[in-house]
């Protein structure tokens, strides 16, 4: 069985929509609809937007229903010069650039006591999402690092910040948090992200106008993907 997670409502309404043999479970605060999906076994969850409610939806599917691989699906921002609105970003590693204990010797981004600083993506799942992506036409695929924090990056002194410090490739609130809790358990994970804003300045007005298409995209994808 394979987890699907996403932030947002809108980022997994319509995959439960197409859920066949459909199941709806309540674990907590959390609804669970349970069926498949392109002939796959799923289960989906809305886990609410940022870190606390990323971690605590995925340990509680974990925990539920023990998938073999946690997909996390949904929109960001792009922090890589080379990525636009509309394309996706498949996860090579995932990092939550707001963490700092820097005063006691740790790297930015490093959780204390933890050996990793960027927490990496299932190989093989990679590998299916980078060869699903060559197959679309409507948008470029790039592989990179997802960066996670509780905050809607929207300035360009920020952006250029992620992009230098960490190498990012994009920018969102989940990412990172579920691949933490995904790799305690050891659980494969992907981070999938379609591009809704380009974390600048414009990117309000430009996240209200493309987040609808993106999410469109990402369940295009996501079908794709489990076939």
């Amino acid at each position: 069985m394979i987890g699907i997670i996403g932030a947002m409502e809108e980022e997994v309404a319509k995959l439960k929509e197409l859920c066949e043999d459909r199941e709806e479970i309540q674990k907590g605060p959390y609804f669970f609809v349970k069926g498949k999906l392109s002939g796959k076994e799923v289960v989906l969850c809305k886990a609410g937007i940022g870190k606390v409610n990323a971690a605590a939806c995925t340990q509680a599917l974990i925990d539920t229903f023990s998938p073999s691989q946690i997909l996390n699906t949904g929109v960001a921002g792009a922090i890589a010069e080379e990525i636009h609105v509309l394309d996706l970003l498949v996860s090579k590693d995932a990092v939550q650039y707001d963490m700092d204990a820097t005063e006691f010797g740790y790297p930015l981004g490093q959780i204390p006591r933890e050996e990793d600083l960027a927490f990496p993506a299932e190989e093989k799942m990679i590998e299916k999402a980078l060869a699903v992506g060559k197959t679309m036409q409507d948008f470029h695929t790039f592989l990179g690092r997802v960066a996670t924090g509780d905050c809607f990056v929207s300035s360009q002194e920020k952006k250029e910040f992620l992009r230098k410090e960490f190498q990012a490739s994009c920018c969102e609130m989940e990412g990172a948090a579920i691949a933490q809790i995904a790799r305690k358990n050891g659980v494969p994970f992907l981070i999938l992200r379609f591009i809704s804003d380009e974390a600048n300045t414009k990117a309000p007005m430009t996240y209200t106008e493309f987040e609808r298409k993106a999410i469109a995209q990402s369940v295009d994808f996501v079908l794709e993907f489990l076939k």
